[in-house]
């Protein structure tokens, strides 16, 4: 038995060493501007949805709630795709194309946030606790299309068709078949 270990063992391809990192920025899907502006969205989201919550009362609260949606969808999902993109957890999701969600989240966000602040500026109490939920609605609005700019800039479009870009560059498996003599048969 010792024999076949050393036979195996010759042939045997080396497994990659496990990273033990946890945080791994940059990376091929966030570089550390596109990370700091998004920690900026997270903390603006919050700060706008913190201060939406705090508003006691409301005569046609039809916008605020709009806002209150956008403004918790908006810090949820980007804390949650900042931790995937920032850790090895997204090696383990069965998401292939990381840049194509993270584009598509970003663009969706920025328009919504637009406008759900249009939207709760044109009609609220004009509190100042009201209006400065409006600045942070904006001021969110603005992270997210800076971020959205970036990734335009940096990476181009991901749904488009020639984009310069290979979406997979995992080796793939040989689709022709070999002989079992090692010649081409002609039949």
């Amino acid at each position: 038995m010792a024999t076949a270990d050393t036979v195996y063992n010759t042939t045997t391809a080396a497994q990659e060493p496990k990273s033990r990192k946890w945080f791994i920025v940059p990376s091929e899907n966030l570089d550390k501007v596109r990370f700091a502006i998004k920690v900026i969205e997270l903390l603006l989201s919050f700060v706008a949805f913190v201060m939406e919550e705090v508003v006691s009362s409301c005569s046609q609260c039809g916008p605020l709630y709009f806002f209150e949606f956008v403004s918790c969808t908006a810090l949820l999902f980007t804390l949650l795709l900042l931790i995937l993109l920032a850790t090895p957890l997204h090696q383990r999701v069965g998401i292939n194309s990381w840049p194509s969600l993270d584009f598509g989240y970003t663009s969706v966000m920025a328009i919504l946030f637009f406008l759900a602040s249009i939207l709760f500026a044109a009609d609220n109490g004009q509190t100042g606790l009201e209006q400065g939920t409006v600045a942070f609605g904006f001021l969110a609005t603005v992270a997210f299309f800076i971020d959205f700019g970036l990734f335009v800039k940096n990476r181009g479009i991901p749904c488009r068709k020639g984009n310069n870009q290979q979406a997979d560059r995992t080796p793939r498996p040989e689709s022709e078949k070999l002989n079992a003599n090692g010649t081409d048969s002609v039949n």
